[in-house]
């Protein structure tokens, strides 16, 4: 299949996915648009082909977002009742500024717990919980019950009784989540805090370090999204991996870069933008062992193709695949276009690279932005400019420091100081444009019609730039 049937495929899915996500006419519907399609696709027709794909992929998409609703709701008979209930912590529990909050499996029932900071708990950890087992409400304008259910949570419970039992995780997760938990360590004794916690942010995505209020900050002058790992950090450690074993025959190279891609996204915690970093990576690397040409484009349809069939609610529920395509479809396209208008900035110091960039990912996003919170940033473009131009520094010593504090705390200490000297300037700019009057204002109830009237007309300027172009 050549790419533009592919597209058309992947935006029939998307479309069904998005439009069960929305409404329920169940699998009749579906099943009615494949049988269609099935009937365009005989005729051979180029046009009734491309409209046969179409169809094809939205009721595919339909179905497999139907098959997701079907869950293991065995605990219902025990809402609002004190309970006991067993089981295991399975994913890397989420240190809070005054609670810890994780994921139990229980019988495949998946139960999001908040309990005490102390004694600490951690992935693998077996133990037996007594208290008030809740189903999830939403709040405010927030629908938090779905935005749960795509992780197949159904329940909640609030600081129960704890009891230990044993260990029974996987050993290759706790390995990982060990040296996760190393790293940070080791940066938190070379660099003081919040730098710190900053610093692990940057370099393994570790967001719940961060101090509420900086993180605040972050978010009032658009800059959050540079703790949120991303294909930078992903790059790095293939890059990395390759370089230790480029003595060694070219497969074994790929093979341990894809390795380490796949390690590192698990311990950093496998979140929407590093899965979708970690697979257009791969395909990045796959591409150029196999001597094929790496369209980026592709890769990341082919990386959102594989995301929404294996869990489809991510599609309208998870802020951060959104974030994340979008600000990569804002690269990818938007930035070509903004790089032609702004010729007059100089290209010294990668000025006008950075600009571009930024400004191509915030046009982009801006719209669900307002749409999910409301909130503008007024100061994110300067913001972004003078931290960004220093992040490659900021990364490489971060990586750096937390490395060797694992080895020795004196290796550590002289490349501490030099990370502590460029995060304390980044954060100074943070702290500066978050002070000023007006940094940032909330637009309430920002229409959903009027985001997706936007990103239509996005679509439709971008098109016509690509057509444009190849005439």
């Amino acid at each position: 299949m050549d790419t533009g049937k592919f597209f058309i495929l992947a935006t029939g899915l998307f479309s069904g996915i998005a439009w069960r996500s929305f409404y329920d006419w169940g699998p009749a519907l579906a099943g009615f648009f494949i049988l269609l399609g099935l009937v365009f696709l005989i005729t051979r027709n180029k046009i009734f082909i491309f409209i046969s794909l179409f169809l094809l992929g939205f009721g595919i998409g339909h179905l497999r977002y139907d098959m997701t609703t079907v869950s293991s709701n065995n605990l219902e008979s025990q809402i609002s009742q004190r309970t006991i209930i067993t089981g295991t912590i399975s994913e890397e529990p989420e240190q809070k500024d005054n609670y810890l909050r994780f994921i139990l499996n229980s019988n495949g029932n998946r139960i999001l717990v908040y309990a005490d900071k102390y004694p600490e708990y951690k992935y693998g950890d077996k133990i037996k919980m007594n208290g008030i087992l809740n189903k999830p409400e939403n709040f405010s304008s927030f629908d938090w019950q779905s935005y749960l259910e795509k992780d197949d949570i159904y329940y909640e419970m609030f600081y129960p009784k704890i009891e230990f039992i044993g260990h029974n995780g996987s050993w290759i997760k706790s390995w990982l989540f060990g040296i996760k938990q190393n790293f940070l360590s080791a940066i938190q004794k070379a660099v003081p805090e919040p730098n710190a916690s900053y610093l692990g942010g940057v370099t393994i995505g570790a967001k719940t370090t961060i101090p509420a209020e900086l993180q605040n900050d972050f978010k009032k002058t658009g800059v959050i999204h540079i703790i949120v790992l991303s294909g930078y950090n992903i790059t790095v450690v293939a890059r990395s991996m390759m370089a230790a074993v480029s003595f060694l025959p070219q497969m074994f190279g790929v093979g341990l870069g894809i390795l380490g891609i796949i390690l590192f996204t698990i311990m950093t915690g496998a979140t929407a933008t590093a899965v979708r970093a970690s697979i257009m990576a791969i395909l990045a690397i796959s591409a150029k062992f196999f001597s094929r040409i790496y369209a980026i484009s592709w890769a990341l349809l082919l990386a959102g193709v594989f995301m929404v069939m294996q869990n489809p609610r991510i599609l309208r529920f998870d802020s951060s695949f959104q974030l994340s395509f979008l600000a990569t479809i804002g690269l990818i396209y938007m930035a070509p276009i903004l790089e032609k208008k702004l010729q007059f900035i100089p290209q010294k110091f990668g000025l006008r690279e950075i600009i571009t960039t930024t400004s191509s990912a915030q046009i982009m996003v801006l719209p669900i932005l307002l749409y999910k919170t409301g909130l503008f940033s007024v100061y994110a473009l300067p913001a972004n400019i003078l931290i960004l131009s220093f992040m490659p520094l900021t990364m490489f010593l971060g990586f750096i420091t937390g490395g060797l504090g694992m080895i020795s705390f004196i290796l550590a200490t002289p490349l501490g100081w030099l990370s502590y000297a460029v995060t304390q300037y980044e954060l100074g700019v943070v702290n500066f444009f978050a002070g000023l009057p007006f940094s940032s204002f909330t637009i309430s109830n920002f229409p959903a019609i009027l985001a997706l009237l936007i990103y239509i007309i996005y679509g439709w300027f971008i098109i016509k730039n690509i057509v444009k172009e190849k005439l």
